[in-house]
Parts: structure tokens; sequence; C-alpha cells
């Protein structure tokens, strides 16, 4: 089974090599646990083997993902110029092609789809950053709406890292 390097050589070793490409991989804990960072080294590690790649966040802005980035010397500023990465911002600010109008599973899913037909075909990795954003006002969907991500964009050849926060 081919695997995905997490940017992280200690967690890949853990992990047998990586995250199994086609899965969704949760990462959950408190605010300020590294979650963000985990994610940063993902969407880095594969613009580096060449994968499509779309950083959804909705809970920095878009600055604030590419600086995190910028800290440990990644170039996503220059990725979205080069056509490799999308930075989906469904905080609503600033609106463009990438920004998410309405924050629904949706929503999500189709600006996902629009972003992967953008960067081309091929081996992609997708963050949610964070799926929590989704299901705020309605926590006892957080089942259905993981389920209904997962379905859908399985055919899209997503390996995905998700974060949820937890208080």
């Amino acid at each position: 089974m081919e695997r995905l390097s997490t940017g992280v050589p200690a967690l890949d070793r853990m992990l047998a090599g990586g995250i199994p490409r086609g899965f969704c991989v949760a990462v959950t804990g408190e605010p300020g646990t590294g979650k963000t960072i985990l994610c940063i080294h993902f969407i880095a590690q594969g613009i580096a083997e060449g994968d499509r790649c779309i950083y959804v966040t909705t809970e920095e802005s878009r600055e604030s993902i590419m600086t995190q980035a910028e800290q440990f010397g990644f170039d996503f500023a220059g990725a979205i110029k080069d056509g490799k990465l999308v930075l989906v911002d469904a905080l609503m600010g600033t609106e463009d092609q990438w920004t998410i109008k309405a924050l629904t599973v949706e929503e999500l899913v189709n600006k996902v789809i629009e972003a992967k037909k953008a960067l081309g075909y091929g081996r992609a990795r997708l963050v949610i950053d964070s799926l929590s954003a989704f299901w705020l006002d309605k926590p006892a969907m957080a089942r259905r709406h993981s389920y209904f991500v997962k379905k859908v964009l399985a055919k899209w050849d997503f390996t995905i890292m998700a974060t949820s926060q937890y208080a």
C-alpha cells in the first residue's frame, strides 16, 4: 500500500511510512497543540513530491497560514503562483475565486472539487483545518458531515488530513 509522508520523519516512522493513500486522517486536540503545524508540513511535503495540494482554512486567514509556513522555510506563496497549491479561505474575509461563500459542507466539497480541477488530475492532498467550523451550531451532525466529505471526495484521489478542535 502506497503511503504519503506527513512531512515529519519521526511521525512517518511511527506510521510505517506515512498515511495510506486515499485515507482520511483526523487530527484532534486542544487549541495550540500543533494541529495546523502538522497540516502545513503535510502540504509542504506534498508540494515537494509533486502532489496537487489544497488547504482549506476555516479558523485562520490565508496570510496566517502562509506566514506560519514561511517560519518553517516553506514557500506556499510560490507554490500558489506555480499552480501547485490552492489555499481556500472559509473565514469569508476577502472574496475571490477561492473563498467559500457559505460555511456549509456542500459548499466546501464543491470548492474543493473546483480547486482539484484547476490543479489537474493525479495524486492529491487535502487539508481541512478545521472541520469543527462546519458543525459548531449542530454538533450532532459531525459524523454525518465527515462521512459525506469522505464519500464525495473519495473518487478524486485525495489523501485527507482534517483537524478538529476540542476544549
